[in-house]
C-alpha cells in the first residue's frame, strides 16, 4: 500500500492540483512563490490538524467574495424577516479539500475496510476526501447574525453619542468613520474559524476519477447530503511526521510528551530531541525489563547516598527549628529526601556538548578535554544533526522501538509512514545538502522489520529551493510547481503541478542525456524565471556581462544560463515544454556547403544548409541558410496556443552592415559563430585589442582588410583551431569591455526575453478565453 497521489482544492494558491507521490521520495521544486509551501502546508493542515490548525487565509482568495455574498444574503434575509434555507450546496465549490488516493493490494483490504466504497471493490485505487467545512450551518448562521447585530448596535450607539457631542459644541457632524468586527462573513471567520469549521472525511468512487485537464485537477463532485465517515479514518492507516522550515535552533523546548511534536516547535535543540527520544524509547523506569535492572539499581543507590548526605546537611537546621517548639511530641517530623529520575540527567542546556580537538601542551601526556555547548556549533551542523536525529526518532516512534512498545502494547503499527520535510537546505553547505537528500530515506528505513518488505511503506516528501538537492534526485521523483498569474486560470494567481516522471517516457535516450547533463551542470532550471541556452564557453562567460551592463530587468531576474551546443539543445525541449519555461536559445548558424557536411563561411544564394539540429527541428524549423536569414521574429519564436507565458526564441547570426577600418563604404558581413559576430560589430575594438591566439588572428584579419568577405573567411579559418575560452577571457580582461556593442542577434534575443519577463512578472493578464471566474 502507498499513497498514489493527492488532489488539493481551494487551498491558498492551489485552486485545483494533483500531486503524484513517488514510491520512496518526492521532491517539490519550482520558482519562488510557486506553491510548494502551500502544498506542504495543506498536507499538514489536513493530516495533522491538531498541531497545524486552519486559518481563514487558507481559503483561496478568489472565493472570499462568494463567502461574503453568503453572509450578506443572511443579513438581508434577516432584515426582511425572510426564512433562509441553510444548505451546504452553495459552500461546496469554496471549501478547502484534500483527496488522498491510496494504491491498495487485495491482501491489504483489512487496513482500509472503512474506506471501501462498494462491495465490488477488490483492490487498486481507493480515495478519501478530507474537507474543511462548517461544523453546523445553523450555529454559524445564528452566531454570525448575533455578532453583526452587536456590531450594528454598537455603531448606532457610537453614532448617537457622536451626534450629541457635535450638537453640544455647535458643530456640523462629519461622517463617522468606524469599522467594527465583523464587517463581512470572511471577517467573522478570521476570528471564529476554528469554532465554526471542522474537517470531515468522505469516501470517493475510483470509477469517477478523472485525469487533470490543462494542468488542473478535476476532483469528483460529492452531493451536499453525502454522509461523512465516523471518527478518524486515517488513524491506524497512515502515520504522519513533519519537519517544518522554521526549526527554532537555540530555543529550549517546552516540556511535554507529545511523541509527534513537530521539529519546528519552539526548541529544536539536539538536547531537547535527545531528551524526548530517551523518554519515549530508552527510559528504564518505563516498563523495565531485565536489561534495565542495572540502571535502576544505580539510580536507587545514588538516591540513598544523596538522601543520607541531605539528612546530615539539614540536621543543624532542623535542630534550630525544634528550638522554636516545632515539631512537638505528637507532630510529624520533617525529613528531606530526593526523587531521582533517569531523565533528570538530561534536563539541562548542556546535555549535549561538542568536544573540541586540542593538541597536548608541552610537557602534557594527554591533551585536556574542552567542550562547547551545542548552540556554539554552526547552524549548518545543528540543522543537519537535528534533522537526522528527528528522522531517526520518527522511524522509531512509528515502529514502537524500545519503551514506546511497552507503554502502549495494544498500539497498531500503521502500514504507511508519510514524512514531510520542508527546505532541508537551510544553513547547509551544498555538498551536505546532497548528502542529506541521499541518506534521509535510508535513515527512515533503517530498521530490521522495514528491509525488503512492502507491508510497511515509507514515503518521504521534501520541498526545496536548492538546485543542489534537486541535482541528486531522479526525474521520476520531481514535481514542478508552476505559478500562473491572474487571468490565466482564475482571477487570482494560482499554481499548477507538473509530474516530471512523464516528461520523456521509459527508456528514452534523451532522458538519459538530459539527466546526465543536468547532473554535470546544476538543476537551476527548476527554480528559474527563464532560461538562456548558449552555444559554448565564450557565450557562457560574456553574455552574463552583457546582461549585467545593458539589460537591467534581466539582471534583476532569476535566469539560469546553461551552456549546451546547438546540436544538443533540442534534447532539452521535452523538459522545457513541460516546465513551460520561458527560454532564449543563443546558438550558431553553423553553415555548411550545399549538398555536403563540410563547414563553410556563410554565403547568400549558395544553397547552404545548417548542421544545427536545434534550428532544423525545434525553432524556426528551417535548414536552408537563406531561409534562416529571411525568417521573421515571429518565425524565430515558438509560442504554444493557450499558454501566454511560455515561449521559446532562437537567436542566431544574422547579416550585419559593417564598415572596415580605413574604408568609407559599408558592406554586408555574414557571421558564422558568436566570436566573429562579436568582432564584426566591434571592428575598431578588435583592431586595437592586444593578445595572442584568436585575438591576434582576428586583429591581423581586420588589418589585412580586403573586404568583409575576405575578413570573414580569415576569421572562419582562425576559428577552426582557435581556443574560444581563451578568446573570451582576453575580451573580458579588456579595459574597454563595457563599450562593446552586443551582437545584433543576441541584443534582439535579450530584448525579447526582457519584454516577455515583464509580462510574466505581471500579476494580472488580460482576460483570455476559458479563464475561470
Amino acid at each position: 500500500m502507498l499513497i498514489k497521489f493527492v488532489e488539493i482544492a481551494n487551498f491558498r494558491k492551489l485552486l485545483s492540483v494533483r500531486i503524484d507521490l513517488a514510491e520512496k521520495q518526492t521532491l517539490f521544486v519550482g520558482a519562488n512563490n510557486s506553491g510548494k509551501s502551500s502544498a506542504m502546508l495543506a498536507l499538514r493542515r489536513f493530516l495533522v490538524p491538531r498541531r497545524c490548525p486552519f486559518e481563514v487565509h487558507d481559503v483561496t482568495l478568489c472565493h472570499w467574495p462568494a463567502i461574503d455574498r453568503i453572509g450578506q444574503s443572511w443579513i438581508d434575509a434577516k432584515r426582511a424577516d425572510e426564512v433562509v434555507e441553510l444548505t451546504l450546496e452553495t459552500w461546496l465549490p469554496l471549501l478547502p479539500a484534500l483527496d488522498l488516493w491510496l494504491d491498495v493490494d487485495a491482501g491489504e483490504m483489512h487496513h482500509v475496510r472503512d474506506l471501501i466504497p462498494t462491495l465490488d471493490w477488490e483492490g487498486g485505487l481507493l480515495g478519501v476526501r478530507l474537507r474543511y467545512e462548517p461544523t453546523n450551518l445553523g450555529d454559524l448562521y445564528k452566531d454570525f447574525l448575533a455578532a453583526v447585530a452587536d456590531a450594528e448596535a454598537l455603531r448606532a450607539a457610537a453614532t448617537q453619542a457622536h451626534a450629541e457631542k457635535m450638537a453640544a459644541e455647535g458643530q456640523e457632524m462629519p461622517e463617522l468613520k468606524l469599522t467594527l468586527w465583523p464587517s463581512t462573513l470572511v471577517d467573522y471567520l478570521s476570528q471564529r474559524l476554528a469554532k465554526s469549521f471542522t474537517i470531515r472525511a468522505f469516501t470517493l468512487d475510483p470509477a469517477q476519477l478523472q485525469a487533470p485537464l490543462n494542468g488542473q485537477a478535476r476532483p469528483q463532485s460529492l452531493p451536499a447530503a453525502s454522509l461523512s465517515l465516523e471518527g478518524e479514518p486515517l488513524k491506524g492507516l497512515v502515520r504522519i511526521h513533519d519537519i517544518p522550515a522554521q526549526r527554532g535552533f537555540g530555543e529550549e523546548a517546552p516540556r511535554g510528551d507529545d511523541e509527534d511534536a513537530p521539529a519546528g516547535s519552539p526548541g529544536s535543540r539536539l538536547s531537547d530531541q535527545l531528551r524526548s527520544y530517551y523518554s519515549k524509547h530508552l527510559d528504564p523506569t518505563k516498563g523495565p525489563d531485565v536489561k534495565d535492572l542495572g540502571a535502576l539499581q544505580a539510580i536507587e543507590a545514588a538516591q540513598d547516598a544523596f538522601d543520607q548526605k541531605l539528612t546530615e546537611s539539614f540536621e543543624a537546621a532542623f535542630s534550630e527549628v525544634e528550638g522554636m517548639g516545632y515539631p512537638g511530641v505528637t507532630d510529624p517530623k520533617p525529613k528531606v529526601s530526593t526523587r531521582l529520575k533517569a531523565i533528570d540527567g538530561l534536563n539541562h542546556s548542556a546535555a549535549v556538548t561538542f568536544v573540541v580537538d586540542v593538541t597536548p601542551a608541552e610537557g602534557d601526556v594527554v591533551a585536556p578535554v574542552l567542550r562547547l555547548p551545542e548552540n556554539n556549533n554552526g547552524l549548518g551542523y545543528q540543522n543537519l544533526i537535528s534533522m537526522i536525529f528527528r528522522l531517526m526518532s520518527f522511524r522509531d516512534s512509528w515502529m514502537r522501538v524500545g519503551k514506546a512498545a511497552s507503554t502502549n502494547p495494544a498500539a497498531v503499527i500503521e502500514p504507511l509512514h508519510l514524512v514531510l520535510v520542508e527546505e532541508p537546505e537551510a544553513h547547509l553547505h551544498a555538498q551536505v545538502q546532497q548528502v542529506f537528500i541521499n541518506k534521509a530515506y535510508e535513515v527512515l528505513r533503517a530498521h530490521p522489520d522495514l528491509r525488503g518488505t512492502k507491508l510497511r511503506r515509507t514515503q518521504l516528501v521534501v520541498s526545496t529551493h536548492s538546485s543542489h538537492v534537486a541535482h541528486e534526485v531522479s526525474f521520476e521523483c520531481l514535481r514542478y510547481f508552476r505559478r500562473l498569474p491572474a487571468g490565466m486560470v482564475s482571477r487570482i494567481p494560482v499554481s499548477t503541478v507538473i509530474n516530471l516522471s512523464e516528461v520523456f517516457g521509459a527508456g528514452n535516450e534523451t532522458a538519459r542525456f538530459v539527466t546526465r547533463y543536468l547532473r554535470a551542470q546544476h538543476a537551476d532550471l527548476f527554480f528559474a524565471d527563464a532560461a538562456i541556452l548558449v552555444e559554448g564557453p565564450a557565450e557562457r562567460m560574456i553574455v552574463p556581462n552583457f546582461i549585467r551592463h545593458k539589460f537591467e530587468v534581466l539582471s534583476k531576474s532569476y535566469i539560469t544560463l546553461l551552456e549546451i551546443g546547438g546540436s544538443h539543445a533540442h534534447r532539452l525541449r521535452p523538459l522545457i515544454d513541460h516546465l513551460g519555461l520561458l527560454t532564449l536559445i543563443i546558438t550558431d548558424l553553423d553553415s555548411q556547403a550545399a549538398g555536403t557536411t563540410t563547414s563553410a563561411p556563410p554565403t547568400p544564394g549558395a544553397g547552404q544548409t545548417t548542421n544545427n539540429t536545434t534550428l532544423q527541428q525545434w525553432v524556426p524549423k528551417q535548414a536552408n541558410v537563406d531561409a534562416l536569414w529571411g525568417a521573421t521574429p515571429a518565425e524565430r519564436t515558438f509560442e504554444p496556443a493557450g499558454d501566454p507565458l511560455f515561449a521559446v526564441r532562437a537567436a542566431y547570426q544574422l547579416p550585419v552592415e559593417v564598415t572596415l577600418p580605413g574604408t568609407a563604404a559599408s558592406e554586408t558581413a555574414y557571421p558564422y559563430t558568436f566570436e566573429d559576430a562579436l568582432a564584426f560589430e566591434n571592428l575598431a575594438f578588435f583592431a586595437a585589442l592586444p593578445g595572442p591566439g584568436l585575438v591576434s588572428k582576428f586583429r591581423n584579419a581586420i588589418a589585412a582588410g580586403g573586404g568583409a568577405a575576405a575578413v570573414g573567411a580569415a576569421m572562419f579559418e582562425a576559428l577552426k583551431t582557435g581556443k574560444k575560452a581563451e578568446f573570451a577571457l582576453d575580451v573580458l580582461d579588456a579595459d574597454m569591455f563595457e563599450t562593446l556593442t552586443v551582437p545584433r542577434y543576441i541584443a534582439e534575443g535579450l530584448t525579447w526575453l526582457q519584454e516577455r519577463l515583464k509580462k510574466k512578472q505581471n500579476e494580472i493578464l488580460p482576460a483570455i478565453e476559458g479563464a475561470a471566474a
